[in-house]
């Protein structure tokens, strides 16, 4: 969709927004509530002065549900909306013994990581023609290579003009003025010498001629795709970089080096000559071109202002590290872990070896099913900082039926598109689909509830035969309807039981 944009006009109101969301998410309308008005408020913000953009904090959100209601879905497809830098978290993984060499501020890193690759992944896209001119160009080096007298002629040409051009200022302007001076150094490229067609009718001249038409062929035939599967040597290069594992109390982070482009700047820039079909060594050196064509500095800058104003932060299992040390094990301190989130959700800066990065207004979404605790057990700064909290809904028989039709990547739509590639048309009938839902209510409420995930253990019980014979499978349609439903799953229905086939 669209990019987070610099004007109202542009953005995305908050009633198209849940609109959006409700193509893939079933109800839960006051977190998409929620989270569009938080979104809106961020193309606001940029509206505003200078002098008090800066100060206007993102309106952070805590969801409160079980798992499988829709949590991080609607994070995650809020990101894919806006085209914002997006990672998921959890935050109970900081309270992990052993969990060292790596800081909280590492999720800010992690984020940064990923807005530079979509960012280059852009600017490869807008390269992308140039970068397979040059590419075809390397490959007709490859498919028919000049041949070593004419790359002679080519070189000693390209030293008498560069020996030309080394001279001084008033020499040059002499040279630019006499016509006889041309007429020489127009010689090696464009027309034989004096005698020489008559002395050697197959001379250097006529050889070059030849060469270049045949290139010019093999470029349209490359054009035409005619050559996509002849095998062809080409010089690449590694992409393996070599591993240095480094031990440092802050982590490996805090020490701001990129021992990437150290070592790439140290080791030769060493190439292997790899045999491949035309079309798969073409995208290599595409990829190679690309990256000579990219700036970098450009790619960092861009990325590093889409994490600072537009990225997004999902904390999942916050209920995790809720509490106040009233219980005791080997776990670390988990208001220790608050305090040190605390300071990146309030607003600091985090050091990265692509430079400072602000977390001001980072939108942090946090989400949690609070079962044993509730977000009053969070520390006071750390419930400050979460202004809005949301409660989603355990889902209904009702919802579980919308949401295996309804959205845009239904589990019947699914199901059904995974069968048709080997042949098989899958015909759902309707009391089939109120059959599953209301098993899946059923097995929810009396075993445990994991919402919509129970859909997914549900749905691949019913449909493991099908695949399993679908190869041989006689028929063109199967139908699948209520009594096929309960046949398939008498025996999860028998036992209550679904801990085996949860995935």
């Amino acid at each position: 969709m669209t990019k987070e944009n610099k004007t109202l006009a542009d953005a995305l109101t908050p009633r198209q927004i849940v609109e959006e969301l409700d193509t893939y998410i079933i109800g839960q309308f006051d977190a998409k509530r929620a989270v569009a008005i938080a979104l809106r408020n961020r193309a606001r913000r940029q509206m505003l002065a200078e002098d008090i953009q800066d100060e206007v904090a993102p309106k952070n959100i805590i969801m409160i549900g079980s798992t499988g209601v829709g949590k991080t879905e609607i994070a995650r497809r809020l990101a894919r909306l806006v085209d914002a830098p997006f990672i998921k978290v959890e935050a109970s993984k900081y309270t992990e013994i052993g969990y060292v060499g790596r800081d909280v501020e590492s999720m800010i890193r992690d984020l940064t990581e990923i807005a530079i690759a979509r960012v280059k992944a852009e600017q490869t896209v807008a390269v992308e023609e140039k970068a397979r001119e040059f590419a075809e160009e390397r490959l007709l080096d490859a498919l028919i290579p000049m041949p070593r007298s004419l790359r002679r002629q080519q070189q000693d040409a390209d030293s008498r003009l560069l020996a030309l051009l080394d001279e001084d200022e008033e020499d040059e302007m002499e040279l630019e003025g006499d016509d006889d001076n041309d007429s020489d150094m127009q010689m090696t490229f464009d027309s034989p010498a004096e005698g020489e067609e008559t002395a050697d009718p197959d001379g250097l001249f006529a050889r070059r001629e030849r060469y270049y038409k045949t290139r010019d062929m093999f470029k349209k035939w490359l054009s035409d795709g005619k050559l996509e599967d002849k095998p062809v040597e080409v010089n690449v290069k590694p992409r393996s970089v070599p591993f240095v594992e480094i031990f440092s109390p802050g982590g490996i982070e805090e020490m701001d080096i990129n021992f990437k482009d150290m070592f790439s700047s140290i080791l030769p820039n060493q190439t292997k000559k790899r045999r491949l079909p035309v079309t798969e060594a073409r995208q290599i050196l595409m990829q190679e071109e690309a990256e000579k064509l990219i700036d970098m500095d450009t790619v960092i800058s861009d990325a590093i202002e889409r994490v600072e104003n537009a990225g997004i932060v999902f904390l999942d299992e916050i209920d995790k590290i809720a509490g106040r040390e009233s219980r005791h094990g080997p776990d670390v301190s988990r208001e220790g872990v608050q305090r040190d989130i605390l300071p990146i959700i309030e607003g600091s800066t985090v050091a990265s070896k692509y430079g400072p990065i602000r977390t001001h207004h980072i939108l942090f979404i946090a989400a949690g099913a609070f079962h044993v605790s509730s977000p009053s057990d969070l520390i006071p700064e750390l419930q400050g900082r979460f202004p809005i909290r949301v409660e989603l809904k355990s889902l209904t028989q009702t919802d579980f039926k919308a949401i295996l039709t309804e959205p845009k990547n239904a589990l019947v739509k699914q199901y059904t598109a995974l069968l048709e590639t080997e042949g098989v048309n899958a015909v759902i009938t309707g009391d089939a689909i109120d059959e599953i839902a209301s098993l899946a209510f059923q097995v929810n409420e009396s075993v445990e509830d994991i919402g919509a995930r129970r859909l997914h253990t549900i749905m691949e019980k019913l449909f493991e035969n099908l695949f399993f014979d679908a190869p041989e499978f006689g028929k063109d349609t199967v139908t699948i309807d209520a009594a096929y439903v309960t046949a398939e799953l008498a025996e999860i229905v028998k036992d209550q039981d679904l801990s085996k086939y949860i995935l």
